[in-house]
């Protein structure tokens, strides 16, 4: 019997930017290359072919993009873009005329025919590349669940729908599989995520699909409820994080679900301002003129709950008045994160022609203004935790100090990976894991973390 040696793969890099929803294109992309038979390269020198999924949202991410694609270019010279500045391809040529291919958000075939023209393919069909829930960037204890494309909304600060197009939901039996499957894996959080995740089925007027010998309708609260159902091989819940919440009626049904223990006390949801004259110009949805008293509600119901949110502020035409009403609201609304953004202009945005720009020195008093009330806000809170004992899943263990001493870092319930804080642990197990969800003391706050001790 005579053996035959398999010629090399080709290899991949890729160089990911921008939100969640992208890093989930990026393993979309690489799952399916590797499946192809690919293999992929940590740097440009070992790569037959390097992808960068770019970020196109603001003038500065379209910037951070350039500077990527120039360096792929200066390192490799195979370089195929694609991501949301993809739509803006003879921006792209005209500075880097070499790229080997330009695509838009979420083509993934497109980018996939690309490499395989670049570096086709020589791995035969009989070999499985593929792990159990597809290849991930991200640590194998959380996972992005993608469950949607696209936005209805028409924001005047936004192009979003004009680079991923208008929503368009997955079907609901595909989402709950992939979950399935992540889980199956070993992913013990799930990070629900879309433009726009309360609009989730709205397209496809909630259509229902068959799932575990069960009807289950494309809806936020149904898709909720099945994915608090998963259990991991070890029998136990993984936590599931809602992001992208817009605040229409209907969230209020996800609150129980809190409660309850089929979802993560926690609620992503951009509000952006609080003024309902800035509101109205920048043409935001939901404008509910009674979310405070909606917070208190949630509240009672799921005392546990975190509440985080991200804003704007120099926004064209807001005035002092304007910005201190979101002061105020900050204080009553008592928001566990907060993140906060100077108003950038972006290309093709309705903003863009609004009258009464705000100065530069202006916006930049207004960001340390509000950072500061948030950071207060948030401390406070924190504090109250102290002498608590919180669930806390590790993200990372550290090495033995000198006097064989190892500490830990993980996060709460009330904290998503990459945009809230921490919790440091002190002299933890040499056992201990990534991906470990263990009770914790907590003995100490900060402004934005916490400290403490597995109990």
């Amino acid at each position: 019997m005579t053996s035959k040696t398999l010629p090399a793969q080709p290899k991949v890099g890729m160089v990911s930017l921008g939100c969640p929803k992208a890093l989930v294109d990026s393993e979309r992309i690489l799952t399916k290359l590797r499946s192809d038979g690919y293999g992929l390269s940590p740097d440009y020198a070992g790569a037959d072919v390097v992808l960068v999924n770019t970020c196109g949202f603001l003038d500065s991410a379209k910037e951070e993009s350039l500077e990527a694609i120039g360096e792929a270019m200066a390192e490799n010279g195979r370089v195929i873009v694609t991501g949301c500045m993809g739509n803006e391809a003879e921006a792209i040529r005209a500075r880097f005329p070499k790229v080997l291919a330009v695509t838009g958000a979420h083509q993934y075939e497109q980018v996939v025919d690309a490499v395989h023209e670049a570096a086709p393919p020589t791995q035969g069909p009989f070999i499985d590349l593929v792990p159990e829930g597809g290849l991930k960037l991200t640590p194998r204890h959380y996972s992005y669940l993608k469950i949607s494309e696209g936005c209805n909304h028409s924001c005047a600060f936004c192009i979003i729908p004009d680079l991923r197009g208008k929503l368009a939901s997955r079907r609901v039996d595909a989402v709950l599989r992939e979950a399935e499957k992540l889980v199956a894996a070993g992913t013990k959080e799930l990070l629900v995520i879309s433009q726009d995740t309360s609009a989730y089925g709205v397209d496809i007027k909630h259509e229902t699909r068959m799932w575990k010998e069960q009807e289950v309708r494309a809806h936020m609260t149904d898709l909720a409820r099945h994915l608090g159902q998963l259990r991991t091989p070890d029998g136990h819940a993984p936590w599931v994080r809602l992001h992208y919440v817009y605040p229409y009626p209907h969230v209020d049904a996800v609150i129980p679900l809190m409660a309850e223990g089929l979802l993560t006390p926690y609620l992503d949801i951009p509000f952006q301002h609080a003024s309902p004259a800035v509101l109205k110009r920048m043409k935001r949805p939901a404008n509910d003129a009674k979310v405070l008293e909606r917070l208190k509600s949630w509240r009672a119901i799921a005392p546990d709950i975190a509440i985080r949110s991200s804003f704007v502020v120099g926004f064209p035409g807001e005035t002092e008045e304007d910005f201190q009403y979101l002061l105020d609201w900050l204080d009553e609304a008592q928001l566990d994160r907060v993140g906060a953004f100077r108003f950038e202009p972006v290309e093709g945005a309705q903003a863009n022609a609004l009258p009464d720009p705000v100065p530069e020195d202006v916006k930049e008093e207004r960001f340390q203004r509000i950072m500061a009330k948030t950071a207060a806000i948030s401390a406070a809170k924190l504090a109250a935790k102290i002498g608590r004992t919180l669930p806390v899943i590790i993200d990372e263990v550290g090495e033995a100090d000198e006097e064989g001493s190892i500490g830990a870092t993980g996060r709460s319930q009330a904290d998503a990976p990459e945009i809230d804080g921490h919790v440091y642990l002190r002299d933890v197990a040499p056992t201990l894991k990534a991906g470990d969800i263990v009770d914790v003391a907590i003995e100490d706050a900060d402004e934005h973390d916490l400290f403490g001790v597995i109990g």
